[in-house]
């Protein structure tokens, strides 16, 4: 849990992830932080006067064991005078070399100075808390963070500038403007027929509220595959061609491939970028009867892997045909959305073998050359459409909810819907007050007008130090 009065006090961490680099950053921010900088920072110049936003060159002092002046480090320093800093406070940064020791040396001289150890996620927070970005905003910052691909990033810079936020407080307000008039009618029993007009109210409530509510519900799904990427798993009898597939979607040498069946004896993984998706290809051991116990074990993985995937990539030899094992296990995984791949087109001399019996039990049937990188563009494809639709269909507006959001988005829709049957059924104001007043909170609450420490909390945890 966060600390009560958190923007009372000087906090402090390293901002800059573990490990050598060239610079390495420490922040400090709230009302002590340019009293300490002054204590322990020597700018090189003697008439330093420390403009706020500049930064001074000089060295960090700490007392040695004898009483003298001791060098932790070169740095360069910089104060920035509230309220135009990250979270509107006085903050202080740090920049000096990127070694973990010598950072972790000036964290503790600031806590010598009496300033706390900051929590995860406090300086957003505090930016929260002090007004100067709302709580969709405040979670963008974390998607910027943990984006795998680039459109991870462009949505969440889209919602860090506040198109979500727009977006809903459009939403909000209109709701505002509704609840008023219900009021007024509350207020004015005798003239409630005349002071509310239920068709233009209906109206308003579908159009300014619902719609684009469900809007955003479907941006949310679609959203959620950017921002958390999907699970492919490759699939299908030893010496198909999974791991040469592996590596020509990696477009590197991640799997050793041979003749041997049973090579691959446990699951691969890596991420790749389809489109802007975050995709987690997992190649898996060939399943078939009769395997060692250590291959065997690697079939029991992949068995696994393949009932969590969001889509099977179940590859076929087009060179050996479709045989009575290739059935049997396709059988097995036609339950999940399947794509079928038919490898080695480049060995075809034969007439294509009958996939018919595939055809109507698949999402799609791509053939391949996973050793001469023929075809990998289309199942690329394949996979994007599956999960997006097309390409074109993706709305760049920078609205993702996330799923704290699609929640409270669900609770509103409907408040919303009972608001509209009341509307049409002629319920009293004091009812349909309710209702518009419980779909304006769920709105409230993404925004972070309403929200609950315990949400914040939550929310602000995921965050890491120093941010």
């Amino acid at each position: 849990m966060f600390t009560e009065n958190v923007t009372s006090d000087t906090i402090a961490a390293i901002s800059t992830p573990p490990g050598a680099g060239g610079i390495g950053v420490i922040r400090m921010s709230g009302p002590r932080s340019f009293e300490v900088l002054q204590q322990i920072f020597k700018p090189q110049s003697p008439d330093c006067s420390f403009r706020s936003h500049q930064l001074y060159y000089g060295h960090i002092f700490a007392a040695g064991a004898t009483g003298e002046k001791k060098i932790v480090d070169e740095v360069l320093a910089v104060y920035m005078q509230s309220p135009k800093t990250y979270t509107r406070e006085d903050v202080v940064e740090i920049h000096g070399h990127g070694n973990f020791l010598i950072l972790q040396s000036i964290l503790e001289l600031l806590l010598h100075y009496q300033v706390r150890l900051a929590e995860a996620g406090e300086f957003t927070k505090r930016a929260f808390l002090n007004g100067r970005i709302d709580l969709t905003r405040a979670e963008a910052v974390i998607d910027l963070l943990s984006a795998r691909t680039r459109k991870g990033i462009d949505i969440a810079q889209s919602q860090l500038s506040g198109r979500l936020y727009d977006r809903v407080d459009t939403i909000r307000q209109a709701l505002v403007y509704m609840r008023a008039i219900v009021e007024v009618a509350i207020d004015f029993p005798d003239e409630d027929e005349e002071i509310i007009n239920h068709g233009e109210l209906s109206r308003q409530l579908e159009t300014r509220v619902r719609v684009p509510l469900t809007v955003l519900l479907h941006h949310a799904d679609q959203g959620k595959i950017f921002r958390e990427g999907i699970t492919v798993v490759i699939a299908g009898l030893p010496n198909v061609g999974k791991s040469s597939l592996l590596n020509t979607l990696l477009q590197e040498e991640r799997a050793l491939v041979t003749a041997t069946p049973g090579t691959t004896r446990d699951t691969i993984e890596e991420y790749i970028d389809i489109e802007g998706m975050p995709v987690r290809i997992v190649d898996t051991a060939g399943i078939r009867d009769n395997a060692e116990e250590v291959e065997e074990l690697g079939i029991l993985r992949a068995r696994k892997q393949i009932q969590q995937a969001d889509i099977v990539l179940f590859m076929i030899d087009l060179v050996r045909g479709v045989s009575a094992a290739d059935l049997e296990l396709f059988r097995s995984i036609q339950h999940k959305q399947v794509i079928l791949v038919a490898n080695k087109m480049d060995l075809l001399v034969n007439e294509m073998p009958d996939l018919g019996i595939f055809r109507d039990r698949t999402l799609a049937l791509i053939q391949v050359s996973a050793k001469e990188q023929q075809g990998i563009t289309e199942l690329k494809q394949a996979i994007f459409k599956t999960m997006v639709g097309n390409n074109e269909q993706w709305e760049e507006d920078g609205c993702a909810p996330n799923l704290r959001h699609k929640d409270a988005m669900v609770r509103a829709y409907a408040a919303s819907g009972r608001a509209l049957d009341g509307l049409r059924t002629g319920i009293t104001s004091d009812l349909l007050a309710i209702d518009l007043q419980e779909c304006l909170a769920e709105l409230d609450a993404i925004v972070g007008v309403t929200t609950t420490e315990d949400i914040l909390d939550l929310i602000f945890k995921q965050f890491c130090l120093g941010k």
